[in-house]
């Protein structure tokens, strides 16, 4: 098999692979961020200790940690607009399905992370008199978020890597502009390989740069 690179040039990053990568960029952030935020409650759900809270927020993350996320995207995009009697689009499917099925990976994340700070510190909020609420706000959570960082950071890298199976909607992700490209210059074999060594420059360089960080805070412990 004979590889020619050389259709690859800036217009062709500018034309088909800028716009798949903002957009990769911008559906991790949205659903790292969404995901924390209700991983977080579906966390605090589950360390309760209500049965009507823990239930239901247990099922819900076992349900959507044992189903492929392929699945899930394809479930969400064809069955919905069924549903609703309207499409909503690949793009929108996809930031929606990410962050509900990325709260689920971020709420054990979460939860381990709760419950990895010592108890005295929650006896001591309460014996200031500080309520459950308070407690987690003020004592609990913030130190949860710091001890977890790298694993939700490392969550985040993966997560970028797993953009690329909006590809099976037609969401335009980087994994789609590097498809694009390759059929319009009639190098498909030569694309697949330049994004295989796109996404492994991105995430090694990310994965390096949390282990540097993971170090800082070992430090700082």
């Amino acid at each position: 098999m004979n590889l020619d690179l050389t259709f690859f040039s800036w217009p062709v990053i500018s034309g088909f692979l800028l716009k798949g990568l903002y957009f990769s960029v911008f559906l991790t952030v949205v659903a790292t961020l969404g995901g924390i935020f209700f991983g977080t409650l579906l966390a605090l759900m589950r360390l309760s200790g209500n049965k009507w809270l823990d239930m239901p927020a247990a099922i819900y993350v076992n349900g959507m940690r044992s189903i492929p996320l392929v699945m899930v995207i394809l479930w969400f995009f064809l069955l919905v607009p069924t549903m609703i009697g309207r499409p909503i689009g690949p793009e929108y499917s996809a930031i929606i399905t990410f962050v509900a099925f990325e709260a689920a990976y971020f709420s054990e994340i979460m939860r381990a992370g709760i419950q990895s700070i010592p108890r005295g510190q929650v006896y001591a909020g309460q014996a200031v008199g500080m309520t459950y609420g308070q407690n987690m706000k003020l004592v609990i959570l913030p130190q949860a978020f710091r001890n977890m960082l790298p694993v939700l950071l490392t969550q985040t890298i993966i997560l970028f890597q797993d953009t690329s199976l909006v590809y099976a909607i037609g969401a335009y992700d980087l994994f789609k502009g590097f498809d694009t490209a390759g059929k319009n210059f009639g190098r498909p074999e030569e694309a697949y390989l330049l994004a295989a060594v796109v996404y492994f420059v991105l995430c090694y360089s990310l994965s390096y740069l949390v282990k540097r960080l993971h170090k800082k805070i070992a430090i700082i412990r």
